[in-house]
């Protein structure tokens, strides 16, 4: 009844109002997210994702979608110790084909919000989950014309969506400040991997969860750092290379090295898990045609 409100001409109209009353809704649905009150998860996804809430909340995008992943990852950190399990019951597989359906209509009016949080929502969802994960990664913005994969001669370096970079909302550096990597990684760009010797051995220290948190977790590693350096030390590395080309070819090359020392060293000291952990959060960043 108080979501039908919002339907209301006067409300419509006022496009602050809505927004407060829209607030006041996320609110209060993260309040009583699942993880609190996992009796009531049903009820809140038929909530968040209502024909008066949904898409009412992210056709206000500067200020809606926000409020709206907030909501999503918070179904998703519900969902994800329970989708660790290789067989569902039947409760949490009519739940697990609602998020599905949720991210369905997303995909399809909304792709522009899957590519903006694409990294957090990723972060959210577990790594057996390939069908969730791909749904957000297969987004595109509406406004760009994807190339034909069987056009003859096709050079992807060659289009013009590859120099420029994509929206990414999402905080990338959060699980590397709580990690205390930020810094180091930081350190070790700046003085050109000259102190490869202290860098390296913190690094991998940091990846490895606490043993009091591995059986929590399902998994040693920790996969939300993976996921921000391999982003990170990319980006950071993009940039260098823009702000250098002018300069001279040589410092964009040794620049561009450094990421790539970084991926060597964890390819080369992880386990089989670890790596396929790496490689995975690579090919998360292997979206739509950019840099």
């Amino acid at each position: 009844y108080l979501l039908s409100e919002l339907s209301i001409p006067e409300i419509l109209q006022d496009t602050n109002s809505t927004f407060v009353i829209l607030t006041s809704f996320c609110n209060i649905f993260h309040w009583i997210q699942p993880s609190l009150y996992p009796s009531f998860a049903f009820s809140w996804v038929e909530l968040i994702s209502h024909r008066l809430f949904m898409p009412r909340l992210l056709s206000l995008k500067n200020q809606g979608w926000a409020l709206f992943h907030h909501l999503l990852v918070d179904l998703f950190l519900f969902l994800e110790p329970l989708l660790r399990s290789v067989e569902l019951n039947d409760t949490l597989r009519l739940l697990y084909k609602g998020s599905l359906r949720i991210l369905l209509v997303l995909l399809h009016d909304f792709p522009e919000f899957l590519c903006e949080y694409h990294f957090s929502l990723c972060d959210a969802i577990p790594t057996s989950c390939i069908q969730l994960r791909n749904l957000i990664l297969s987004a595109f913005p509406r406004n760009m014309r994807l190339p034909d994969p069987f056009t003859p001669n096709l050079k992807v370096d060659l289009l013009p969506e590859i120099f420029e970079s994509p929206k990414i909302m999402s905080n990338i550096t959060q699980s590397l400040l709580n990690s205390q990597v930020k810094d180091e990684i930081d350190n070790f760009i700046r003085t050109h991997g000259s102190s490869s010797s202290s860098f390296f051995p913190i690094l991998i220290q940091k990846i490895y969860l606490p043993q009091n948190e591995v059986n929590k977790m399902g998994t040693r590693y920790n996969i939300g750092l993976i996921n921000s350096i391999v982003l990170y030390a990319g980006t950071c590395a993009i940039s260098i290379i823009q702000q250098t080309s002018k300069s001279g070819v040589s410092m964009a090359a040794h620049s561009q090295t450094f990421a790539i020392e970084i991926y060597q060293f964890l390819l080369n000291e992880l386990d089989a898990e670890g790596r396929y952990l790496l490689l995975n959060a690579m090919a998360n960043q292997l979206r739509y045609p950019n840099n």
